[in-house]
């Protein structure tokens, strides 16, 4: 609450208007802030109800559909467990509390409201199993109904979008090199020509710009330097500064002549003889329907399956470029290292994650290491360290882990962003299903009775299903660590914070800010989600009290991730095609002529001219 006290307050405040508005300033619409009076510095919670009053075709116009499906999976939890808390809570609470006597030792713990609490052979089991039941198929008509809205809404989409570039254009990988001109442009054309003569419209060859790209890259630094001098130089006075200012203008001649000699060897590298040369066997080809475009996807080319290997594009913005001059054929030498890695990532956690069930187990723990009985001197510290610290702990370490399967993932030979953070979300999510979920119960039953497992194995599978309810106090506190913090410090941003505090009191005193406009990482906050509904699921009949605070998580982060996708995350690509184009072309294709927008790469190298970008309308965005 503290912290989401303190978003309140600093989102109201204009110098923060980089870090908490991004997204409407990138799009020129006025932010209104309160005048500066003590209004500014009271607590306010007014974003929660404006999130919950923007509708879903709001979401899609303006966010995309991915972006709707996360709100979408937070809706889902929250229908789904305030069903499972009204079936828990009243029914299986009750008979879960009254299962042993008053003179129980786990009457007064948190044992006492699982279902460890019912005695073995109890009829009451019978109770239990009807409401899994129920449960269950609720949960399955949730899903049913989830995916079919949201296959309505991609047909939906599909059909909006149906002059969008992308859809028209075929990427092809491993074209030959043609005998007779030794290039592969001609031998492109050649081959739709013949095997598409109605669909086939045009190619764009895809080359090896490292070389141009290096020397956009000085010529862009070079132009900053430039313009911040000349900044300088308009700034001073005359006078005593009009000698400093007149070596700053000679400054200036000498970058401008280094500029236009960058610039004449970037035209040079983009002649077509210099280029010829450096063309890579990969092409996207534009059809004239959508029609002939997914044929040429969806079929093989040639007898060879190693050559005129075809896929629908990405969307411009979602092509991953670097990954394309990869070889096909050693693209599953790069799968089964990203693969490899991964696995030996989830093994060497698994650590951290034992030394955190040895702290939540402190009365084992006392046992393996006697100089921690020294934290019960201390009033009150015992609660913090068994209660909270275990998910502190594991929270820090699992932040990490989003972003270095991330990186695992692009090297992975993905041709797209988007199939790079869809393989992100998979390894991410196995990774907390082995040792955030499976990995916490097994080590934390195997700190308790690790001397009977050894001397009876055979008994491992009847422990452990006895000693699962033991740990639902510990996801209660991972659910809180990742709901009330976890949620509170994505909608904080204090990263951002820090960072921007220290470069406005460094190198950026006195300049302009920068936008902090980033895309939503939905590598990070899907497989956590994903978790959360997996606890809720498992727990939902063997520790019913969980489920409230499962509920508070789903609207909190409800709430945080619509206020996030509105003011701060920017779209950059939609991925709607990709699960949507084979299912829905047959309904939406109506073989009309594409608008021939043809893909090209340019290498754009600012110079001394400007480019103008057109905004769309003002909208005024008002802070409360």
């Amino acid at each position: 609450m503290v912290i989401l006290f303190l978003f309140s307050i600093l989102k109201k405040q204009p110098s923060n208007a980089a870090i908490y508005y991004p997204r409407p300033l990138s799009k020129r619409h006025p932010i209104t802030f309160p005048p500066f009076s003590l209004r500014r510095f009271i607590p306010s919670f007014s974003w929660i109800p404006r999130a919950f009053r923007v509708t879903e075709d709001e979401i899609l116009q303006t966010n995309g559909l991915d972006a709707l499906v996360v709100i979408r999976l937070f809706k889902f939890g929250i229908n789904f467990f305030t069903v499972c808390s009204s079936v828990g809570l009243l029914i299986l609470l009750p008979i879960n509390f009254g299962g042993q006597p008053a003179s129980s030792d786990s009457y007064r713990s948190m044992d006492s409201c699982t279902i460890s609490n019912i005695k073995t052979g109890s009829n009451m089991l019978w109770v239990h199993f009807m409401c899994l039941w129920f449960i269950s198929l609720y949960g399955l008509h949730l899903l049913y109904r989830e995916y079919s809205e949201i296959l309505v809404k991609r047909i939906q989409q599909v059909r909006n979008l149906r002059h969008r570039p992308d859809q028209f254009t075929t990427l092809v990988r491993e074209i030959p090199v043609c005998g007779e001109h030794k290039a592969r442009g001609c031998c492109v054309d050649h081959f739709f020509s013949k095997h598409h003569p109605y669909s086939y419209h045009s190619y764009k060859m895809l080359y090896d710009g490292k070389d141009i790209e290096d020397l956009s890259k000085q010529a862009r630094y070079v132009y900053e330097k430039v313009q911040g001098l000349r900044k300088k130089c308009e700034g001073k006075k005359h006078g005593k500064e009009s000698d400093e200012c007149r070596d700053d203008l000679l400054k200036i001649t000498g970058l401008e002549e280094k500029l236009e000699e960058l610039c004449r060897k970037i035209r040079q590298l983009q002649s077509e003889d210099m280029l010829k040369g450096k063309e890579l066997p990969v092409a996207f080809v534009t059809f004239k329907s959508r029609w002939g475009a997914a044929m040429a996807a969806q079929t093989q080319q040639h007898t060879n399956p190693l050559l005129w290997i075809t896929e629908m594009a990405p969307e411009p913005s979602d092509v991953s470029w670097r990954n394309l001059s990869i070889q096909y054929k050693i693209l599953p030498v790069y799968k089964i290292g990203v693969i490899l890695a991964a696995t030996l990532l989830t093994i060497f956690f698994a650590v951290p994650v034992t030394a955190v069930q040895g702290i939540a187990k402190f009365e084992k723990l006392k046992k393996w290491f006697p100089p921690a009985m020294a934290i019960e001197f201390i009033p009150g510290l015992s609660s913090v360290v068994t209660g909270y610290l275990p998910s502190a702990v594991l929270k820090g370490f699992i932040y990490i882990v989003p972003f270095a399967m991330l990186g695992m993932a692009k090297l992975g030979g993905s041709i797209s962003k988007s199939k790079e953070e869809i393989k992100a979300c998979n390894m991410v999510f196995y990774f907390l299903l082995g040792n955030v979920f499976f990995l916490s119960l097994i080590s934390g039953s195997l700190l308790d009775e690790i001397g009977e497992y050894v001397s009876h194995p055979k008994n491992l599978p009847s422990h452990l299903a006895a000693l699962v309810s033991s740990q639902a106090d510990f996801f209660m506190t991972y659910i809180l660590t990742e709901g009330l913090s976890g949620l509170s410090l994505e909608v904080l941003q204090p990263g951002l914070l820090i960072w921007d505090f220290i470069k406005s009191r460094t190198y950026c005193r006195g300049k302009e800010k920068d936008l902090y406009l980033y895309s939503l990482q939905y590598f990070r906050v899907i497989p956590i989600v994903s978790l959360s509904i997996l606890i809720g699921i498992v727990y939902a009949v063997i520790a019913p009290l969980l489920l409230p605070f499962l509920i508070v998580y789903f609207f909190l982060g409800y709430a945080v991730y619509i206020n996030q996708i509105q003011d701060v995350y920017e779209t950059v690509y939609d991925t709607w095609y990709i699960l949507a184009v084979h299912s829905s072309l047959h309904n939406c294709c109506n073989h009309s002529d594409a608008n021939h927008n043809d893909w090209s790469l340019r290498i754009e190298v600012e110079t001394s001219s400007f480019r103008i970008h057109h905004s769309p309308p003002f909208a005024h965005h008002n802070v409360q």
